[in-house]
């Protein structure tokens, strides 16, 4: 199983760079990138400030997959 994540999806919709978010959430901008290409699982409250952002819940923005 692996986890995925619509944070580049989000981050289109709402016009946001990855430094733009990584700002919001106080991360640096490589891990955004690592986050989307599923190089780095997040902790939970960086998962939970992440989907705050997006006002989304954390399920509807990382999954897992077989």
């Amino acid at each position: 199983m692996s986890l995925t994540t619509k944070i580049r999806e989000y981050r289109a919709r709402d016009k946001l760079s990855q430094e733009e978010l990584a700002q919001k959430v106080g991360v640096r901008r490589e891990t955004i990138g690592n986050l989307e290409n599923g190089k780095y699982n997040p902790s939970l409250k960086l998962a939970m400030d992440i989907a705050k952002v997006f006002g989304c819940t954390v399920e509807e923005l990382f999954f897992f997959e077989d």
